[in-house]
């Protein structure tokens, strides 16, 4: 791929309004989403370190694992199903306590969206988009206080919450047509920073039909994707809308990190750049192709790849668990992330580590959880890390 000239990084620039946080062009990779590349095989052993954590299981901790946030010391899960649950466990997945506060009254909440971990302060903050809340709680399960999301300007809920520093949240709300990103204030919600990526029209992956015999509409999406991720101390910013990724640094300046070729204002159907995972050495990415057929039930066809740092190279990619004796695939699309340290985690079922085990297709630490694991046990949540 060739390199970004200084004009289009000097443009870039410009756009961002970040001229004094200047860097070099070598910096700026370009991504061109309607490329394929030929496949490299990677073990992800080789440029993440790996952790497994067996979550304890008994008669009250019956968790299927849906990590929502780790700190140092504490796991967070909940169900998939909307049943209200809060799991804590330590960091070796030991059960520590179950919150459950699921109801209408002021100090309740109604559906989890996602839970955010303030480890330092003791408090988790639950995302209730349906009442369009925030409700803090402090590690036992106490009320603190709540407050509301963003208003006005087309904003609807939050949908990707995460600890950002010591006051505030970072939050991003995809219906405001205009400033999505917002640094938010732990303690009342108000707006601490509001980050403007550029871009000329907002624009959504989903697929609408209307149906004209009952007049009904009908929406598909191709699925969660993350908006915010944390990596090397800043913060990675996508916007759909935008034909630059940026880079949200301390000094609350933005950076072009990455940029897409073609634009997305001049693609239909358009070609939405997706992001995965971030290591040293390997950027994990995808493509979505905004398009779907509603009388076959397909579409939204994805491209996998990754650009490699060292070698200033794209290709696609399959990657493998060495900690099976087999090739086990990982899918990175099922990765997601988590804060500065662990940059991913994936739940393991157990009843497929059993079997794993009893074909003699485990290695390593792996091995020696699933020797401990039945069928009905908790999942093992695996944490994708950064190298040390």
């Amino acid at each position: 791929m060739k390199r970004t000239t200084t004009i289009l990084a000097g443009i870039l620039f410009i756009m961002a309004g970040c001229e004094g946080n200047k860097q070099a062009t070598d910096d700026l990779i370009t991504v061109d989403v309607t490329a394929n590349y030929p496949k490299k095989e990677l073990i992800l052993q080789d440029f993440m370190d790996v952790e497994y954590v067996p979550l304890e299981t008994n008669d009250e901790f019956i968790c299927q694992g849906f990590v929502q946030d780790i700190g140092k010391n504490v796991v967070i899960a909940k169900n998939y199903n909307n049943d209200g649950n809060i799991f804590l466990f330590d960091r070796n997945g030991k059960a520590l306590r179950k919150i459950n506060h699921q109801g209408q009254s002021g100090k309740e909440y109604s559906h989890i969206l996602g839970i955010t971990l303030d480890e330092d302060n003791g408090e988790i903050f639950v995302n209730d988009i349906y009442t369009k809340k925030i409700l803090v709680y402090d590690l036992f399960g106490n009320f603190r206080r709540s407050f509301k999301h963003k208003e006005g300007d087309g904003s609807l809920f939050y949908t990707d919450i995460f600890n950002y520093d010591k006051d505030h949240l970072i939050c991003y709300d995809p219906y405001n047509k205009e400033i999505a990103f917002v640094l938010i204030s732990k303690q009342d919600g108000s707006i601490a920073k509001e980050i403007k990526i550029p871009f000329k029209e907002k624009k959504a992956a989903v697929a609408i039909q209307k149906d004209e015999t009952s007049g009904m509409t009908y929406s598909v999406s191709p699925g969660p994707y993350r908006t915010i991720i944390p990596f090397k101390g800043n913060w990675m910013l996508l916007e759909l809308s935008s034909d630059t990724v940026y880079s949200f640094l301390p000094d609350y300046s933005l950076r072009p990190f990455l940029a897409r070729a073609p634009s997305i204002e001049s693609m239909q159907p358009e070609v939405f750049l997706i992001l995965r995972l971030f290591s040293d050495r390997y950027y994990f990415m995808e493509t979505i192709k905004n398009e779907y057929n509603f009388n076959t039930n397909r579409g939204f066809e994805r491209t996998y790849f990754m650009y490699d740092r060292q070698e200033k190279a794209f290709s696609g990619y399959t990657i493998y668990n060495g900690a099976y004796s087999t090739k086990e695939e990982i899918y990175m699309s099922s990765l997601r992330p988590v804060n500065h340290e662990i940059e991913s985690w994936q739940s393991l079922e157990a009843y497929q580590l059993v079997e794993a085990y009893e074909k003699g297709k485990l290695k390593g630490k792996l091995k020696e959880i699933a020797s401990k694991l039945d069928e009905e046990s908790n999942p093992v949540i695996m944490l994708v890390k950064h190298k040390k």
